[in-house]
């Protein structure tokens, strides 16, 4: 078993997740239990994250020192790298700062980078402060461009560090050099399967013969969720679907079809435009937004269960990015909160039922694969429960919101129309808030940007931006500033994650 000391890393449970591939079984704890949690435990090796931290503020989180003489192998990733070099003596500045991607240098292929096909390869990289002075006994295994120690190791001592993020997807070689850090660790590796079964049996003993409020948005984490919940308890799940308004074009319609023929299940449909959009009303903060929807799902939703006897549950398809997101570890930073974590009111009466909650998106498509569910239904993009809220910058008004939508239609039938939509992770269209000049009719117009957002990732925790060929950006810019009204110019958002998020909001 691998130890994994959690520092508030966004990709802190990814380190596991990217284990868990491969076969190898690991356990979290925080810096401040992580002593009597080796103690107890006996780990094979320990992994320390990343986080948000500069290892010298006031508060940082911290590790005895004593972790790093147990004589176990440790590899410290970004901010653990850091954290490991000034425990030991090392110098950290706030100098060179790197975020997305970067090319490595392999100097010596030795340690986790032992027998990597390539000695140049891109990684992912996040963070504000460097090593400067290594300390006593460690040497250099790779560098970037900016930054000296990108990759070290004290062989004798069996500390490696690295200042890039290995379990990052983006990370070319990411998975062979956490291979090689469990092999250093002698770890036997027996790849996992991702058995919906267990998960079933699991929400058959919790819910017991009582009924669960199940909300679904026609999304795959929604989707993938009710599927399991009604296989595990038949008639006693009840799908509530929302009509917020802020969902894309047709939605309702795709999320009936998909209860009636797949799912096989009654649908509850509750239109609540109007109240959503009141609610938004000169709102232009984005987590006020997102927590004011959050509020405004789960009243709804425990008026639905009000007018069932024996409802106990309210059941998401929250995913575990949603969570790490939303600040889910002791020392992680607050990303946005979303609305089906953060957003949650404290005195909801209904308890929580979320069979994802500890998978990211690839694995719950593979799970509602292995489930029965079709193909259609597993690979729809992803859409956020606040929908269109979060894709319009500032208020939401009724305005903006046709606005947006009909962009955002244009931006899928376009895609579609290239045969890229069902290639691309997700696209959107987004009401930027920023006004430029234009010129149409031979009239000055001053009028809002839209923005385009596509990208390609696994797992939501990177991404990279999509390389649409030109043309076909070319026909999504000219029917938008043609066909929108009050519309001047189209952007396109070329940001990897890190550092941007996917959304703007």
């Amino acid at each position: 078993m691998l130890l994994i000391v959690d520092f508030g890393s966004q990709t802190a449970h990814l380190i596991g997740r990217r284990f868990r591939q491969l076969g190898v079984t690991v356990e979290y704890t925080t810096p401040e239990e992580a002593l009597s949690t080796i103690t107890e435990k006996a780990p094979s090796g320990i992994v320390f994250s990343g986080g948000p931290s500069s290892v010298y503020e006031k508060g940082a989180p911290t590790i005895s020192k004593s972790v790093l003489t147990r004589g176990l192998p440790i590899l410290g990733i970004c901010y653990g790298w850091q954290l490991m070099a000034k425990l030991l003596g090392g110098t950290v500045k706030n100098t060179t700062k790197e975020y997305g991607p970067e090319k490595i240098h392999i100097k010596k292929a030795e340690g986790p980078l032992a027998n990597l096909p390539k000695k140049s390869f891109s990684v992912i990289v996040s963070h504000g402060d460097s090593v400067i002075t290594l300390p006593v006994g460690f040497e250099t295994l790779a560098t970037t461009e900016s930054v000296e120690y990108s990759a070290v190791a004290h062989h004798d001592k069996q500390l490696y560090g690295v200042q890039f993020h290995p379990e990052a997807d983006h990370t070319e070689h990411g998975l062979d050099i956490l291979k090689n850090f469990a092999h250093l660790c002698h770890e036997i590796m027996n790849p996992l399967s991702l058995d919906p079964k267990p998960i079933i049996a699991n929400i058959k003993q919790n819910v017991g013969d009582k009924k669960v409020i199940c909300a679904v948005s026609g999304g795959v984490d929604s989707s993938v969720a009710a599927f399991l919940i009604g296989k595990a308890i038949g008639k006693q799940l009840i799908p509530v679907y929302v009509e917020s308004g802020l969902m894309r074009q047709r939605t309702e319609e795709r999320v009936r079809t998909l209860f009636s023929k797949e799912l096989k299940t009654a649908l509850v449909v509750v239109n609540a435009r109007t109240k959503f959009l009141k609610a938004l009303k000169g709102v232009t903060d984005p987590e006020k937004k997102r927590k004011i929807i959050g509020k405004l799902y789960v009243d709804i939703f425990q008026e639905e269960a009000a007018k069932h006897k024996d409802a106990r549950f309210l059941a998401q398809g929250t995913i575990y990015s949603d969570v790490i997101e939303s600040k889910g570890s002791k020392h992680a930073s607050k990303i946005k909160s979303h609305h089906n974590v953060g957003g949650l009111p404290k005195d909801m009466k209904l308890k929580l039922l979320e069979p994802n909650r500890n998978y990211y998106k690839d694995e719950v498509r593979e799970i509602g694969r292995l489930a029965g569910l079709s193909e259609e239904t597993i690979m729809q993009q992803p859409w956020p429960g606040p929908g269109h809220a979060v894709n319009i910058m500032g208020e939401v008004t009724e305005k903006r919101l046709s606005q947006v939508m009909q962009a955002d239609e244009i931006v899928v039938e376009e895609m579609q129309k290239a045969g890229l939509y069902t290639k691309v992770f997700e696209c959107f269209a987004i009401m930027s808030g920023a006004y430029s000049t234009a010129v149409k009719g031979d009239s000055r117009v001053f009028a809002e940007v839209v923005a385009i957002r596509s990208y390609d990732s696994n797992d939501i925790m990177t991404a990279d931006w999509t390389k649409i060929p030109y043309d076909v950006l070319a026909k999504i810019s000219s029917r938008i500033v043609n066909e929108v009204p009050d519309v001047s110019r189209v952007v396109y958002d070329i940001t990897t994650k890190p550092p941007a998020t996917m959304r703007w909001e």
